[in-house]
């Protein structure tokens, strides 16, 4: 292992403990709750991680492609173990469920051909898990106030990137975590562009009204940087891969416009948001498929999902911290 990355993986799992430390205090969940699930997500943590760190996953891609999926699978179930027994949760057949589903993500292009016919199974396959939440019912919440849940949501979308970048190794969607100075103007200016817009739209068909938050601006910060960072790692990573970086430039190969893409993966994009909370959520699907207007544009001018993640990280935090 790199010297450097030897250094880089105690200081990034301190800076999961604070930031699991900040979270549990403004969510009030017992101390004794978190000691007991922080191995499990600092297990994930650490796996998702790897996403980003393109000379791991070269390695990893020296295996022949059942060896990668064979790991995959096998790394999808680990924070679950590590979770469930902590708290005595553990049951058999969410272990099968759980490996099933995520063997199938793992094995998809091992045992189909690399056809677009096939992507596209997998991303609805991807999308039905998502929308149906399967991941409540296998993941028991030791305190309300602790969505353990999220370990599987990250693992779905740890093991389907894995699966695309290396197994079916896909190309030109400018993953990563962190974006240049570029990626950041770019992404930093359509979110500028779209505020206003977004503004205007939300109080015109009554999706949210802008509100004061609570608490000291000290509270108000942190639970900013940690919701904006959050996103953009997670939710965002994960959306704009499959949205923006490919199913935008599949669309606009097959309308032969790139403009024709966007639009209609906008659409496709804010469709699905119809499932939020409570369906149909039409208010959200509506302002989703303007958004996914300026994710799209954000992507297409970078020609890097990292554009376009700035853009949905800076839009989800500012809804979530100043709106209602």
């Amino acid at each position: 292992m790199n010297p450097r990355m030897i250094l880089a993986l105690p200081l990034f799992w301190l800076a999961c403990i604070i930031a699991g430390y900040l979270y549990s205090q403004e969510k009030n969940i017992p101390w004794a709750v978190v000691q007991l699930a922080a191995p499990a997500f600092l297990l994930e943590a650490t796996l998702y991680l790897t996403l980003g760190v393109e000379r791991w996953r070269v390695r990893l891609e020296k295996l022949p492609p059942a060896g990668v999926a064979g790991l995959l699978t096998i790394a999808a179930v680990a924070p679950y173990c590590a979770a469930s027994l902590a708290f005595g949760t553990f049951h058999w057949m969410s272990l099968i469920y759980l490996a099933a589903l995520a063997g199938a993500v793992s094995f998809w292009y091992v045992v189909l051909p690399h056809q677009v016919v096939y992507d596209l199974l997998l991303l609805s396959l991807m999308a039905l898990v998502t929308l149906t939440k399967a991941f409540k019912g296998i993941y028991v919440r030791p305190n309300d106030r602790l969505a353990l849940e999220v370990l599987g949501q990250a693992m779905w979308i740890r093991t389907g990137l894995f699966a695309l970048l290396s197994v079916r190794r896909v190309k030109g969607v400018g993953f990563g975590f962190w974006p240049s100075s570029r990626e950041w103007r770019i992404g930093v200016l359509h979110f500028a562009v779209f505020l206003p817009i977004a503004s205007a739209l939300a109080w015109a068909i009554h999706f949210a009204k802008l509100r004061v938050p609570t608490g000291s601006w000290s509270q108000i910060s942190v639970a900013a940087i940690l919701t904006f960072f959050g996103t953009l790692w997670v939710l965002a990573l994960g959306e704009e891969f499959f949205f923006r970086g490919l199913l935008q430039q599949w669309m606009g190969k097959w309308l032969a416009s790139e403009w024709g893409g966007l639009i209609v993966t906008s659409l496709i994009f804010g469709s699905l948001h119809l499932w939020y909370q409570e369906f149909p959520n039409w208010r959200l699907a509506i302002v989703g498929s303007v958004a996914g207007l300026f994710y799209g544009s954000a992507f297409r001018q970078a020609r890097s999902i990292r554009a376009s993640m700035v853009t949905h990280a800076l839009t989800v935090t500012t809804w979530k911290v100043f709106f209602s």
